[in-house]
């Protein structure tokens, strides 16, 4: 009787009206500031031993658009929205299911250290289901840009395509290419999670509300992300690299630093990175990851909050928070 309890807690209207929020704004916030993760890519992948000081994001972005043209600050949006929309939708349903198995409906239950607990459990079942579209979506917003051959850039037109292609030149493992970093990565949306559910029980707390503005949403969000993605981005600098690398490239690699990459653990690329460039090169692009991720992030929680609160309030129904 209990485990059927537990069971029609996972399946939920309310699980799957967060979900549906959650990924509607994702992409809606996505789509608004996707040059400055294009940008990010860039700066993360590029060697610093050929390219100099690291380039600033409003250089990178005049480069580009000079250079390749508007559009190009817009390669490969298609296919990342069609990951994100999945992604989101497997973590926010994840997490809001977890979140009413164990406290049950009990708000009182609910503090930072079982958010932070939930949030990496849903994390955890995200990065399997979803690594291998991030994979594709790596290459494809690098095609005809990080030096692969016009043989290989040809299979990553779209998302589909390019699942193919990685699953036929290198199997699993290359679907699902960078999995470790990103298993140590669900750090960064637990981090996220914990502070955002966290100063937003303190606001409606200390203001006695339990109304939120648009604006109040906007700037929780950024505190959140802002938090998670300093204490977070050398791991993400690193699983960038992983996923970028084909066995082309690696094959075809002839720089020493490219050489020391190859196949080797997320500990051993870091350490490398810190003895070739120092402290600066594990922060590398952040400039740009932290202007992508906190707007990206605050316009996805006030999308979120209010598409979730606006479909309850349609149907009449009070949401789960």
């Amino acid at each position: 009787m209990v485990a059927a309890s537990k069971l029609s807690q996972v399946f939920t209207y309310d699980s799957w009206v967060h979900a549906m929020s959650g990924a509607a704004g994702g992409c809606i916030a996505m789509s608004t500031f996707y040059p400055l993760d294009t940008v990010r890519s860039r700066l993360q992948l590029e060697d610093p031993e050929k390219n100099g000081e690291a380039r600033s994001t409003m250089q990178v972005i005049k480069e580009i658009v000079l250079g390749e043209g508007f559009q190009s600050l817009y390669r490969g949006l298609g296919p990342v929205l069609q990951s994100l929309c999945i992604s989101n939708f497997v973590y926010f349903y994840a997490f809001h299911c977890l979140k009413a198995i164990s406290s049950g409906g009990d708000k009182k239950q609910q503090n930072a250290f079982k958010d932070l607990m939930l949030g990496a459990v849903a994390g955890i079942i995200n990065v399997f289901s979803t690594t291998p579209f991030w994979v594709v979506n790596t290459r494809l917003r690098m095609r005809d840009v990080a030096g692969t051959s016009d043989e290989v850039n040809k299979y990553y037109k779209s998302l589909l395509s390019g699942l193919r292609y990685v699953a036929k030149t290198e199997g699993v493992k290359g679907l699902w290419s960078g999995t470790i970093p990103s298993l140590i990565l669900v750090s960064n949306p637990s981090l996220q999670f914990m502070m955002y559910e966290l100063l937003k029980r303190n606001y409606i707390k200390y203001n006695r509300s339990s109304e939120i503005s648009s604006l109040g949403y906007f700037v929780i969000g950024a505190i959140a992300k802002a938090f998670a993605t300093v204490m977070t981005y050398p791991l993400q600098l690193v699983q960038t690299k992983q996923r970028h690398r084909t066995k082309e490239q690696n094959g075809a690699s002839t720089s020493k630093q490219a050489a020391a990459q190859k196949d080797v653990g997320v500990i051993k690329m870091m350490l490398d990175i810190f003895q070739h460039q120092g402290v600066k090169g594990l922060f590398r692009g952040m400039e740009a990851k932290i202007l992508q991720t906190v707007l990206t992030a605050a316009l996805m929680f006030m999308a979120y909050e209010k598409i979730n609160n606006t479909v309850f309030l349609l149907l009449k129904k009070t949401p789960t928070k």
